[in-house]
């Protein structure tokens, strides 16, 4: 199966570091010029130069912006106006007792987490659609589905995801652009390590304080460790790709097996 994006453009936010990252790692090693996201010039630049080292003809596009404000989202569409895969990835999490949840902190997660993807789509879709094809992404996480106690506003927003994108392919249909979730696992990140951290003992080792997490607070996992963001890039490149024409409207996992249920 070879993978050929070849003359496509992409734009991944939230891509400095992470999941991310990966992404735009995979999109561009498959051959799309593909837009580098982050709120500052400095984390921009060192992603892109982090990228050079291994993929030194890569076509990268640097895209600083806060992608949650409206004037964020006017320059990233200054800076790539179209593209043919937009990956939604974009998002901010915490661990917090659900009844101290304000509602600036739900508002905030429902901002960042979801509007912005919804305003990037309402840009993009259009114009895909009439080119005929197009690729529209957005990266959910099992806490869509198994919402957990310890950030249940962060739960709402990837649930949030599942209906957004749902509702997007319908919309999309019959035009050549299909539209997509990906419901990530638990996965390993330096934003997910402070997060192990703050459910575990912090004097513990990282391969130690990694299985005490899994084993108390996910250990419905099949894979029993975190996975790594590369195994989630290696499915979002396949669906930026001519090779997933069929698959649209769909929740697809790379969950190592955490989600209990046959179907999401």
């Amino acid at each position: 199966m070879r993978i050929d994006l070849a003359g496509r453009t992409a734009l991944v936010t939230g891509s400095t570091q992470g999941i991310g990252l990966a992404i735009v790692r995979g999109l561009a090693a498959a051959g799309a010029r593909v837009g580098v996201n982050g709120r500052s010039t400095e984390s921009v630049d060192r992603a892109i130069d982090e990228l050079r080292m291994v993929l030194p003809e890569a076509a990268l596009v640097p895209v600083v912006a806060d992608v949650a404000s409206d004037e964020g989202f006017a320059a990233a569409t200054e800076a790539l106006p179209q593209v043919d895969v937009l990956v939604n990835n974009l998002g901010i999490f915490e661990s917090r007792p659900a009844l101290e949840i304000t509602d600036a902190e739900w508002r905030q997660f429902f901002e960042v987490n979801v509007l912005a993807a919804v305003r990037l789509t309402r840009h993009h879709l259009p114009r895909m659609s009439s080119r005929g094809w197009g690729r529209i992404l957005y990266i959910a996480s099992d806490s869509a589905v198994v919402i957990p106690t310890e950030m249940i506003h962060y739960g709402m927003s990837k649930t949030a995801l599942l209906a957004v994108s749902r509702g997007f392919a319908k919309e999309a249909s019959g035009t050549g652009v299909t539209v997509n979730s990906v419901i990530a696992g638990p996965t390993h990140t330096g934003g997910v390590e402070d997060f192990v951290y703050q459910l575990v003992d912090r004097d513990l080792p990282w391969d130690e304080a990694q299985r005490v997490f899994m084993r108390q607070h996910r250990p419905q996992s099949l894979l029993q460790r975190l996975i790594e963001p590369e195994e989630i890039a290696n499915l979002v490149t396949y669906l930026s790709s001519p090779l997933s024409s069929a698959t649209t409207g769909g929740a697809v996992r790379v969950d190592g097996g955490y989600i209990d249920a046959i179907l999401p």
